[in-house]
């Protein structure tokens, strides 16, 4: 089997919040850029990736110029890809808008490996578990009303979730009192026993993270994500150490080697990888196994419909996150139910793109 051609598009898809039906938190659009790779037998892959703003055509520029480069090798040989492109790009260094690009490659790879095969990703990884807990995010943003957090936190609840984040670090003025009394307030929202996580963002230094973050143990958070800059590894160490809370973070790191360097530090208790910038399947799942030989639990970032295959392949696959941004640009995706998501059985990632959805929004 061999490459022959490969499209991609921009599109742009107005911001929304379904998940509690709230207001977005970001907007008014997220810029997609989809990719479609042909072979010579008839089987097509899809892939998707995006990094946003004035950038995004560059992001598609770097998607054709990778994509081009593939024309006429095995699809079925995505570490081959994989290593002829980065020689190629070797110059860029192994991150941003290469890697970015590279990760639509290698998920098409993967969805054409699929259907070759006539398995689900998920199996082709290891078809571990047929369904895996996912989690609500997006819904409870630090922009919105603590009014607007308390009705959404508790209608989640009501529409069967079991684990949702909400954010703090409020923008503008905050104390440690308010960022606790915002905390209480969901947590009050939804219960005892619902597991509630909260992403930083990167918004605190180490000394506020330690502080903050002991004056939040009493809410009781499955963890804190993103509590320090990504790349502090020994600042990220202290406040682990310092907090009985669990640290996540990672889903600003760049393929694998910063993941090494993270877990060997002790950095975090919780890795959570981007498949975009891991640089695709590939090496999400290399970092999985990283992780699983540090004794971590593995989470995801964005891309559910994706990041579905790969938790519920990998023994220590703990959640998903369930923060639907993406899924409109398919005819159907998996759907949370009773705070778990069903991995599709189809061929492939299971995913076709809306033809209509695609020409509507189309960006270019």
């Amino acid at each position: 089997m061999k490459i022959t051609k490969i499209t991609s598009q921009i599109v742009r898809l107005p911001a929304e919040e379904p998940l509690a039906d709230g207001p977005p938190a970001f907007g008014p659009f997220y810029d997609f850029v989809t990719l479609e790779i042909g072979t010579d037998n008839g089987i097509e892959g899809i892939g998707v990736t995006f990094f946003g703003g004035a950038l995004t055509g560059a992001l598609k520029a770097a998607v054709d110029g990778l994509g081009a480069l593939t024309i006429g090798m095995d699809p079925l040989k995505h570490e081959l890809v994989a290593q002829t492109l980065a020689t190629a790009a070797q110059s860029c260094g192994p991150a941003g808008i290469f890697t970015l690009a590279m990760s639509a490659i290698d998920i098409a790879l993967w969805d054409i490996k699929g259907k070759a095969c006539g398995l689900p990703v998920a199996t082709l990884l290891g078809g571990l578990r047929s369904s895996v807990p996912t989690y609500a995010s997006g819904a409870l943003m630090r922009s919105f009303p603590i009014d607007v957090l308390e009705r959404s936190a508790a209608r989640l609840v009501e529409r069967g979730f079991k684990q949702m984040k909400t954010q703090l670090a409020l923008p503008g003025y905050t104390t440690p009192a308010i960022e606790v009394e915002r905390a209480r307030v969901v947590r009050n929202a939804i219960g005892p026993d619902i597991d509630l996580m909260c992403d930083i963002n990167q918004r605190w230094d180490v000394r506020q993270a330690i502080s903050i973050g002991r004056r939040l143990e009493e809410i009781g958070f499955f963890w804190l994500e993103d509590i320090v800059a990504p790349d502090d590894f020994k600042g990220l160490a202290r406040v682990a150490e310092a907090l009985s809370t669990p640290l996540a973070g990672g889903e600003y790191l760049y393929g694998p080697v910063p993941f090494r360097h993270m877990m060997e530090a002790g950095s975090v208790d919780i890795p959570m990888v981007d498949v975009l910038r891991a640089g695709g399947i590939t090496q999400w799942m290399k970092i999985a196994g990283m992780a699983q030989g540090f004794s971590l639990p593995i989470v995801s970032h964005l891309l559910p419909e994706i990041h579905v295959h790969m938790i519920s392949a990998a023994p220590n696959g703990l959640t998903v996150e369930y923060m639907p941004w993406s899924c409109r640009l398919y005819e159907e995706v998996p759907q949370p139910k009773n705070g778990m998501l069903e991995v599709p059985q189809k061929p492939g990632l299971g995913l076709k793109f809306n033809r209509e959805i695609l020409k509507r929004y189309s960006g270019s």
